[in-house]
Order: C-alpha cells, then structure tokens, then sequence
C-alpha cells in the first residue's frame, strides 16, 4: 500500500471509531433508499454523517459531534440554519394557509425585490428548483429563436439534468447540445460562430461551480455577450449559485447583462424555489391574459413558505449593502487562505470568488476545468476526513460556502484546522502533486 492510500484508510477508520451511530443509521437506511441516499453529492466513503441539529452556522451529528458548516448545502444555505428573522416570516406564512392554490401578494413582492435587484430581470416566473429553472430557459430560448442547438460548458452544472461532468450524464434532458471548454475566449468564439442560425443559446454560469469554483473572465463572458448577439442567440446566465456575490449577482458585478437568467438557492432563504426571467418582451410569452402565449404550470410554484422566506432573507437579512459587506469579507479570507498555502509552500489553491470557492492541489490559479487524477482525488477525499475530524465540515469534492452567521472566530478555526492538515501532510502532498 502506498503512502496516500495508507494515510486515507488510517484517517478512514478514525472516522469509523468516531461516527457509531452515523454508520448504523447509513446501514439501516440502505433498506429503504438506494446505499441509503437520495442526493449522490452528499455521499462519500465509508459513509456520510447523519446530522440531528442545526443552528447558526454549526451542525451536530447523530453521535453529538459539532461541526463548523462549510457544506452550506452548496451554497443554499447562506443565511445559516435557524436565522430568526426568516422563521418568524415561515411561522407568519403559514397562520395565512398552507397550499392557497390562488396568487398572494407574497409571490409578487418576492418578484419586486428581484426584479430591482438583478439587471437582466425585468419580469420573471417562479418554480420549484434550480433544475425546474434550467429547464424553463432552455426551452424559452429554443422556442423563442426556433432553433435547438445549445453550447454548454465542460464541467457545468444547471440542476440534475442538465449537467456536464468528465464522461456525461445518462440522465440529462435530451437537448442538442454542443460542448466547450470553460474560458477558453477564441474556441467558444469560433463555435459560436460556426454554429451561427442553429443556435438557440449559450447557457454559462459566471463562477464554473461543481467544475472546480472556476470564475469566468470578463473576457470570455463578455465575448459571449457579444457573439450570442451577433448570432441571434441568447444569452443565459446561471445564477443559482452566484447569486449570493455581491448586491446583483456577477452580471451586477461585471456589468453584463443576459437575455435570461435562472435562479434559486438562496433566494428563498434555504427554502425550495427557483426563477427564471429575463427582458420583458421574452417573458410576455407567459403572460396569460396574452393570446397564444405559453402555459407554464407548477403546484408549487409560488408557495407561501418559500414566498415569505424569500422576501425576508433578500428584503431584511441580505439587501444590497449587506451582500457587498458579506462579498468583501469572504475575499478577504479566501485570499488569507492563499496566503497561508503560499508561506507553508505546499500546492494548495482556494479557486473560486467571495464566499464560494473549491480547494484544490495545485499551486496557480485554475482557469479552465481540469481532468483530476487519481491521487489528486485521494489527497481531497483525505483533505475532507482530516476536517471532518476537526470538526469542519466540507463538501467531499473540496467545495467551501461561507454563511451569514459565521464570525472571524469560526473562520479562524477553519485556518487552524487547514494547517494542522498541511502540518500533518505536507511531505506526502507534495510527493503526490510533484511526482
């Protein structure tokens, strides 16, 4: 056995011993779930903890660890577990009715206060999910232009069906899709072009999120701005994520503006929603008092719970100047952490923007999405053991969110528990990334 590998099964089975209780109830649920789980991104070897309690920015497990919570449910869950302000307007939502079945007056203040946030927003819908969002824009811009083609990005991920990990995905929605590589100006350029009237969009997030948090260039989002309207294209920006950086988003951030944009996550304040929208001559195809516009359905498209949650988390606890505290202040501590790794001289890498970013063992900035070996994934997977006993809880593939609730202490505790894993490791990170 190699020295990674042994390290990983000794950090393993650390984890083991400690987590009885997680491992007898990852056991019993196998009975009813397929390996005991219902989201794949939430499992990792030998097994996932089972969490009990939230509040704040912590969680505890079933064995009563406690745990400093950078998982931040892949970034949904900016505004920590128990903000008292979103609950109250949950409890108050419902005193009103569960499943009205009818329009609020909640749906339609959530919509002013994104509408005046996000510049491409000038009308938008609401659904259930980040996915349910994809779906809708991708199939607005086919109808729309009348054309099918769709460019998408290696490593991209627009909810559970429209996404492009290395080797596919069986279950995508059968769009006609076309691949390019993430920041690469001139190539996706050139396929624009080339695929000039048969294509209906480019579809892009501005931070490449499960691919690596790789931000994009103002170079190569603005090429696609550019080339999309040359083409007749649309424009989509993939916002579920990366809506949390800044007041308006990256499209406020960069002053570009889309066709249509998707969001979701945070926008409900950690409760399920999504939301599409765009220009107002684009959307005016949903607008029911038209003739011959589209019908676009959802049971729960504008639920009062999530209606409510949303308009205090993005009206009370998250307006504009808040978000741009919040972007400053993660930043800063991304870019400590690159410090850190720079002074110990181990290739290490905070890749990402603000509050969302992806380590990775590598000593430069990553621009583009890259194929990982296997060793490299192996010093993840040990990277996410060795945190997880020091209770700090990341996502398994290296992915860290930053919550509103968190304060200089927890991120410091964070800082520690990195360096006692370089401390721990440096010699064997640096065998494996130089071999």
């Amino acid at each position: 056995m190699d020295l990674l590998s042994q390290a990983l099964e000794d950090a393993r089975a650390r984890y083991v011993s400690a987590n009885p209780r997680s491992m007898a109830a990852d056991k019993e649920a196998q009975r009813y779930l397929p390996g005991g789980n219902t989201r794949n991104v939430l499992h990792y070897e030998p097994f996932p903890l089972t969490m009990a309690t939230g509040q704040g920015a912590e969680l505890v497990d079933l064995d009563g660890h406690r745990y400093l919570d950078f998982v931040g449910e892949f970034s949904a869950g900016l505004f920590g577990h128990s903000d008292e302000t979103i609950k109250a307007a949950v409890h108050k939502a419902l005193d009103i009715g569960i499943a009205i079945g009818a329009p609020t007056q909640l749906e339609r203040e959530l919509a002013e206060i994104l509408c005046m946030r996000f510049p491409c927003l000038e009308q938008l819908r609401f659904c259930n999910s980040g996915t349910e969002a994809g779906i809708m824009v991708l199939n607005t811009a086919r109808v729309v232009t009348g054309r099918n083609k769709v460019l998408v990005f290696n490593g991209a991920y627009h909810g559970g069906v429209i996404k492009f990990p290395p080797g596919g995905s069986v279950l995508n929605v059968p769009f006609d899709y076309l691949l390019a590589e993430y920041n690469d100006t001139e190539g996706t350029a050139e396929m624009i072009r080339q695929s000039g009237d048969e294509l209906a969009a480019v579809i892009v997030e501005p931070v490449l999120g499960a691919g690596g948090s790789i931000p994009g260039t103002k170079e190569f989002l603005e090429m696609i701005r550019q080339t999309t309207t040359e083409v007749g294209a649309l424009l989509i920006f993939d916002e579920v994520k990366t809506a949390r950086l800044g007041p308006a988003g990256v499209q406020g951030m960069l002053g570009i503006v889309p066709d249509l944009t998707m969001l979701g996550k945070i926008i409900a304040g950690g409760l399920p929603t999504g939301a599409f929208g765009g220009k107002a001559e684009l959307m005016a195809r949903y607008n029911p008092k038209l003739q011959g516009t589209w019908k676009h359905a959802g049971t729960f498209n504008n639920n009062v719970c999530s209606m409510a949650a949303g308009i205090a988390a993005m009206g009370q606890v998250y307006p504009p100047r808040r978000a741009a505290e919040f972007f400053e202040w993660s930043e800063a501590f991304r870019n400590s952490l690159n410090r850190m790794f720079a002074e110990k001289a181990v290739p290490m890498y905070c890749n990402g923007l603000g509050s969302m970013f992806a380590i990775h063992f590598i000593r430069e900035p990553l621009h583009r999405m890259i194929q990982r070996s296997t060793a490299s994934q192996c010093l993840s997977a040990l990277l996410h053991m060795e945190l997880l006993l020091t209770g700090v809880l990341v996502c398994s593939r290296g992915d860290m969110f930053l919550s509103l609730p968190m304060s200089e202490q927890d991120l410091s505790k964070a800082q520690i528990a990195l360096e006692r894993f370089i401390d721990r490791h440096k010699s064997l990170i640096k065998s494996v990334t130089e071999s």
